[in-house]
């Protein structure tokens, strides 16, 4: 008689919200009768996982105001603006994010619009993070509200398989940050990503190589991560339509007709992913940007604009103990063209002031007449800093100021300092 292996032991399905493992073809827990399972044959070897916040944004604001659990809730603002969030609810009368916000509202009249509140989200985005790397060192942030994870090599540390750690892990979260997330786990990265869209909200979807390919059998060709609408339109004019058109494919043809990307859509199209979850990925760059109720082309109604967005991209840093040495200006004209300049700094700095001064001197030179209906200031080139690591003397004393000024918001309120820009900026240089 051949001896069971480790794995042969190990549950193929199990309750997520007892953990208790139960027979591969249960229907409901055996223990406290509930019908959220986790099951697949292979569960044990299964170690690549996606964890996605639930429409992290509008979660949050409920969890803050009970009020609003019931209602539709969107993120966004300013009726030029657009959808940065909607929850659920909002998003069964068809709201959906980066909607221009009046087409939302005519969709859902009744939503609460709530605008964004950056320092807040990054807050508990770096709460969900640190409990996501009690797991397991292997992290790799994609966004603020979602990450890879690789388990590989965790059950003798956590005393279960990688599928009981997120089970408990997405019910720890949900009790004590108040947000909740789904999880995709697979064998590699992209068909976990796909898994984690399954089951949406507070899901749990598995999927082994055989079941990616079929799943991704009916799928658009611009359903593979990668593939835009031109490549698309490539795609399509060689007869690859969808998924299952490029699983057909042979893999040399397929190499010579698409030189570049031949290779790699012909084996993500098969469910085949051999990239690694790198946990030194971060952010690149932090920035805040608006939309304006109307165009704007004067200076000073810019400038002010442009202090409260440094302000906001500081505190971002400053939340995240990040500084960086690009600081960048993005501009939208009237007519949507976009304008974007940077420019670099000797030390990497988070102080609103020098994002301000850098951000300001770009600005002065787009001042040409043309209207704009967009700004943001942005940050990039990014690594780990405080206040303190800017190095010249008026640096050193813009440290200490902003120190102060964030220490009194912390205690007062965030509108307890304002500065005088806020109110009324300098003219435009001559």
């Amino acid at each position: 008689m051949t001896p069971a292996t480790p794995e042969a032991s190990q549950p193929r399905c199990f309750c997520r919200d007892c953990l208790h493992d139960l027979d591969l073809t249960a229907k409901r827990c055996t223990s406290c009768g509930s019908p959220r399972l986790v099951r697949h044959h292979v569960l044990p070897t299964l170690t690549i996982a996606h964890i996605d916040c639930d429409a992290f944004y509008a979660t949050v604001e409920k969890r803050d105001n009970a009020e609003l659990a019931d209602r539709p809730v969107i993120i966004g603002g300013g009726k030029r603006g657009v959808v940065s969030a909607a929850c659920y609810i909002a998003r069964t009368y068809g709201v959906r994010s980066a909607m221009p916000m009046f087409k939302a509202l005519e969709l859902c009249p009744s939503a609460t619009v709530i605008r964004p509140d950056m320092a807040k989200y990054v807050r508990v985005g770096r709460e969900v993070r640190q409990a996501m790397q009690s797991l397991t060192p292997l992290v790799e942030p994609l966004s603020i509200d979602e990450a890879f994870l690789d388990l590989s090599g965790t059950q003798l540390v956590h005393g279960m398989i990688p599928a009981k750690v997120l089970a408990r892990f997405a019910a720890t979260i949900e009790r004590d940050i108040g947000v909740t997330v789904s999880v995709g786990l697979s064998c590699n990265k992209f068909l976990a990503k796909i898994a984690s869209d399954l089951d949406k909200p507070r899901g749990f979807a598995t999927l082994d190589q055989d079941d990616g390919r079929a799943l991704l059998a009916d799928k658009p060709v611009g359903f593979i991560f990668g593939v835009g609408p031109a490549t698309q339109e490539r795609l399509s004019q060689r007869g690859f339509r969808n998924v299952s058109d490029l699983q057909r494919a042979d893999e040399i043809e397929l190499m010579r007709q698409f030189p570049t990307e031949g290779r790699r859509l012909w084996r993500l199209a098969r469910g085949i992913d051999d990239r690694r979850v790198e946990p030194d990925r971060g952010a690149k760059t932090i920035s805040s940007e608006t939309t304006f109720e109307t165009d704007i082309r004067d200076f000073p109604a810019l400038e002010k604009i442009l202090w409260r967005l440094s302000e906001k991209t500081s505190s971002r840093l400053k939340s995240g103990g990040l500084a960086g040495t690009t600081i960048t200006l993005k501009l939208k004209t009237a007519d949507f063209r976009q304008r974007t300049r940077s420019q670099s700094i000797h030390a990497p700095t988070q102080l609103a002031s020098k994002i301000f001064a850098i951000a300001r001197e770009m600005l002065a030179k787009e001042i040409d007449g043309t209207a704009f209906r967009l700004m943001g200031a942005g940050v990039s080139a990014l690594q780990p800093g405080s206040p303190a690591d800017d190095t010249d003397m008026l640096d050193r004393r813009s440290a200490h100021a902003e120190r102060a000024m964030d220490d009194l918001r912390k205690k007062f309120g965030t509108a307890a300092v304002i500065r005088g820009i806020a109110y009324n900026g300098p003219e435009k240089p001559r």
